[in-house]
């Protein structure tokens, strides 16, 4: 009996390890090489030449070999990639899915580094032509500028303005540039005095502001909201 359970635990053991030995002996062959990169997504600013270069240093092997972490890594370093997916199609393809960035606004920090901002308010490095607002801030601070950028925006759309710069220093202050030439110095969020109670001021007031200055032959310049209850006019140099 016992030479029975033995013989058992051997012709189990003897399997396993043929089972293992053709496996690893079907990895080495040259067959299923990879022949198909499938790309499963539509894509706006990715192209196919950028996927192919990057395809040809990330996917080496076989169906059964390819590293498809590594290969992933490759293909979210490259501009304007979010995110990537990949995965095996028998017997010889890769589906490729790409998730890209949506340009918000061009970034620029304190140091003068230029990239663009993600309708995620994600930081991300990529160029475009695309006309689009440019924040400036300090660092970790772009996701607060596009959710201070899109209330500016729904409240300067009474007046039918809108931003072409956000700015916001090291001390807390926002400064706005709007699509007329005007800097808007709205200063810092106070709970007595909030940024959106002096942004309303300004666009209940700009209409008859504006209106005076061109009476005089005078283009604003600079409006200051810094104040409690009133504001400041600078007119252009121009």
């Amino acid at each position: 009996m016992l030479i029975n359970l033995l013989a058992d635990v051997l012709l189990l053991a003897g399997s396993a390890l043929l089972a293992w030995a053709g496996a690893l002996a079907l990895q080495r062959l040259p067959v299923f090489p990879l022949t198909q990169l499938v790309v499963a997504t539509p894509l706006d600013q990715v192209s196919r030449t950028q996927i192919e270069q990057t395809a040809r240093n990330a996917l080496s092997g076989n169906i059964f070999t390819v590293n498809l972490e590594t290969a992933q890594a490759a293909f979210e370093r490259m501009p304007w990639v979010r995110s990537a997916s990949l995965r095996r199609h028998w017997p010889d393809a890769i589906e490729l899915q790409l998730e890209e960035h949506r340009a918000a606004a061009h970034w620029t920090q304190q140091e003068g580094e230029s990239r663009l901002v993600s309708t995620h308010g994600e930081v991300f490095m990529a160029s475009t032509r695309e006309s689009l607002p440019f924040f400036v801030g300090p660092e970790g601070s772009a996701p607060r500028l596009l959710t201070r950028y899109r209330e500016f925006n729904d409240s300067l759309a009474a007046i039918g303005r809108k931003q072409v710069a956000v700015h916001l220093s090291a001390r807390e202050a926002w400064q706005l540039k709007l699509d007329d030439g005007v800097v808007l110095e709205l200063g810092r969020d106070q709970p007595k005095h909030p940024l959106a109670e002096r942004l309303t001021r300004f666009t209940t007031h700009y209409s008859a502001v504006s209106s005076s200055a061109k009476s005089r032959l005078q283009t604003i310049g600079v409006v200051d909201m810094r104040y409690p209850n009133g504001f400041a006019l600078r007119a252009s140099k121009s």
